[in-house]
């Protein structure tokens, strides 16, 4: 695991757009294609703006890289709610993406009819091969959830590659996730994480003994690939390791 500690969190955002312009081109050169999973959230919406920007819209090579959703919500893709809306208009569209490299959940189907039709359009994607992505963005919930694998939920001993919908009693919404096998498949996983906020469930996940059902990001470890997170000093703040 690779720990990068950033003073401010526009230097997070920055240097985890190196990294992803890093993983792009390296998955280009290899591959002929570079394979993301987005996550949701006000942090990552200010990647994809900076990824868009004049600073960055030049150093990847849009026209051969292709977009999933590590989850979604349960809304239509008109709501504010949408994963997809979000990285639509922060991303998507200001870079002028084709359609099809864009795979988005079809929230217009009953949640696990979605959840099943995503694992066939991953499968349909990799074809043959295992369904590896070269990068997927992570952030990190206060109460240590990650993707939609939230605290106490079956999903979380899911051992299947795949996508699966969670019911989250406390909110009575549907979402829909990639299990932590599919995710651990990556060639590469970024948390990107920032705010004196985050800095108990960052402690929680980083340094507490393991304990899924309460910390569900400890589930992440990827089998062969990367796994880096990119912090704030606020974020890290209770961390011991950065003492």
């Amino acid at each position: 695991m690779d720990l990068h500690i950033l003073s401010t969190p526009d230097d997070v955002l920055t240097a985890l757009a190196e990294y992803f312009v890093d993983r792009a081109a390296q998955a280009i050169e290899r591959r002929g294609r570079f394979a993301v999973a987005l996550s949701g959230g006000s942090s990552p919406k200010k990647l994809y703006e900076l990824l868009a920007s004049p600073t960055y819209r030049e150093r990847v090579q849009w026209e051969q890289t292709y977009f999933f959703f590590g989850d979604e919500r349960n809304v239509p893709q008109t709501s504010p709610d949408s994963n997809y809306l979000m990285a639509k208009k922060a991303l998507l569209d200001p870079l002028g993406v084709r359609p099809s490299q864009i795979f988005d959940v079809d929230t217009e189907l009953k949640p696990a009819e979605a959840a099943a039709q995503y694992c066939v359009d991953i499968e349909e994607f990799f074809g043959e091969k295992k369904a590896k992505f070269d990068l997927v963005l992570l952030g990190l919930g206060d109460n240590a959830h990650t993707a939609s694998l939230f605290p106490h939920t079956p999903v979380l001993h899911d051992k299947t590659v795949g996508v699966k919908e969670v019911w989250l009693p406390e909110q009575q919404v549907y979402r829909i996730t990639f299990t932590a096998p599919l995710i651990n498949q990556a060639r590469a996983v970024a948390f990107l994480v920032y705010g004196a906020g985050k800095a108990e469930a960052v402690q929680q996940i980083l340094e507490h003994d393991r304990d899924i059902e309460q910390y569900p990001a400890q589930l992440i470890e990827p089998s062969s690939g990367e796994l880096a997170w990119f912090l704030d000093e606020a974020a890290a703040k209770n961390l011991q390791r950065s003492a």
